[in-house]
């Protein structure tokens, strides 16, 4: 995994925590799960999003972070081939909207999406993958050499900031012993599945690519791979209520290196 030094403190006047972004110098405020569920309902509810809308804002925003940390030209097998393994809830539809725009970048993903859900917005995401036929797989092979060989890197897009980390139930638990052994990358979508969203933990998914969504979670001042932040369409009353202070995208990007 890639290391990188990056300079945290805790907020003297909350228990926010914070870290500075190296190529602008100012310190980006991190979000607990309480904020980011708060942020989401506002957007909703408030500003009129559709959570269909924002999901799609957040798996375009980390195809586009994908690109940037693993460009074609750079990946070592023959194939551009991807692993997006999915969850249950929103994580799981924001890694099938990733799946499906990385196909569109030319990038060849398999999706691993073991439990279904009967909601609309899910399968309407599972049937947009099927029809540009990117491939699902039956079962994870419990081999670990076997997704060495077949893929260059695997998306976690499993468990997500409202997921309860210490209940993780099966498929999802075997799931994340088998990704933990994998030797080829990992990119986390929002939080690396396994981990607190609200501490610094060890615990689960070691990745090396993190992409934030909206704005960093706490328990990303632990993470010291590489960093994005993704989906540049937060509205400016949302960002001065929670005081982010979010970095300056550069020109139109929607995706930052933190």
């Amino acid at each position: 995994m890639r290391t990188e030094t990056r300079t945290y403190r805790r907020d003297t006047q909350s228990t926010r925590q914070l870290f500075k972004h190296q190529q602008r110098g100012a310190w980006v405020i991190t979000v607990n799960k309480v904020e980011t569920a708060a942020i989401e309902t506002e957007l909703l509810r408030d500003y009129r999003f559709g959570q269909q809308q924002l999901i799609e804002i957040w798996g375009h925003a980390c195809a586009i972070a994908i690109t940037k940390a693993f460009p074609l030209t750079s990946l070592g097998k023959k194939q551009p081939t991807v692993l997006v393994v999915c969850g249950p809830d929103q994580n799981g539809s924001i890694g099938l909207v990733c799946a499906r725009h990385l196909r569109i970048f030319e990038y060849e993903p398999t999706i691993y999406y073991p439990k279904r859900t009967p909601h609309t917005i899910q399968q309407d995401f599972t049937v947009q993958c099927e029809k540009m036929d990117i491939p699902f797989l039956s079962y994870l092979p419990t081999e670990v050499q076997l997704i060495n060989d077949a893929y260059n890197l695997v998306i976690d897009a499993i468990l997500g900031p409202e997921t309860d980390h210490t209940d993780v139930k099966e498929p999802y638990a075997g799931i994340l012993v088998t990704l933990k052994q994998v030797k080829i990358p990992i990119v986390s979508l929002d939080i690396p599945s396994g981990w607190d969203v609200d501490q610094v933990t060890s615990d689960g998914i070691n990745p090396d690519v993190l992409i934030s969504l909206m704005a960093p979670k706490r328990c990303a001042t632990s993470f010291t791979g590489k960093h994005y932040l993704a989906g540049r369409f937060l509205p400016y009353d949302i960002q001065k209520k929670y005081d982010l202070n979010l970095p300056e995208y550069p020109g139109i990007d929607c995706v930052i290196e933190l």
